[in-house]
């Protein structure tokens, strides 16, 4: 029995041979540990990295999409309009009606009539005697207060201008335009 006490008591102690080899195990299963956290930690960065470069890249092709390319669009291209026409008119020059003063003031106006084409000129030069005497007969009924600042400047062309429609009716111009306005 002491033999098998013995051997017994041998199983359980390991051989020299036997704990080189478990500590060994035991090394490299220690350092190994250490390397797979090391690799674990290195890929969860890697992963997090290439998910930001990748959000970073979808967001700037999808900000390009909607912000630089617009090719699906219908271009809108500018539709020329007629082209308009100007025509001088004689240089008119009258005396502004003056209540109590002894001083005689003078309006000299250049004007020019813009139209909507080309072939209202035709209508507009056999009436042009008409049109003079309409800016003459009213031009000589102002005060020099009626021409004060803008708006006395903006209700003398829009008057004009009514008068000229007048004097061509059916046709029609828009607008009566100054090169010069001098009061005097």
């Amino acid at each position: 029995m002491a033999s098998a006490a013995k051997a017994k008591v041998k199983a359980k102690e390991p051989e020299p041979e036997e704990e080189e080899e478990e500590e060994e195990e035991k090394g490299e299963g220690e350092s190994e540990q250490p390397k797979r956290m090391l690799l674990g930690f290195l890929s969860l960065k890697l992963a997090i990295i290439a998910g930001a470069a990748f959000l970073v890249l979808a967001g700037g092709g999808a900000a390009y999409f909607f912000l630089f390319r617009h090719h699906d669009e219908p271009k809108v291209t500018a539709v020329p309009g007629k082209p308009v026409v100007f025509v001088d008119l004689p240089e008119v020059l009258v005396n502004l009606s003056n209540t109590g003063t002894d001083r005689t003031q003078y309006l000299k106006v250049k004007i020019v009539l813009e139209l909507p084409d080309q072939l209202m000129i035709a209508q507009i030069q056999p009436v042009m005697p008409r049109v003079m005497d309409a800016f003459q007969t009213y031009l000589r009924e102002l005060r020099p207060s009626d021409l004060d600042g803008s708006a006395g400047l903006y209700r003398l062309k829009e008057e004009l201008t009514r008068r000229v429609n007048a004097s061509i009716a059916p046709g029609k111009i828009n607008a009566v335009l100054f090169k010069e306005i001098v009061v005097q």
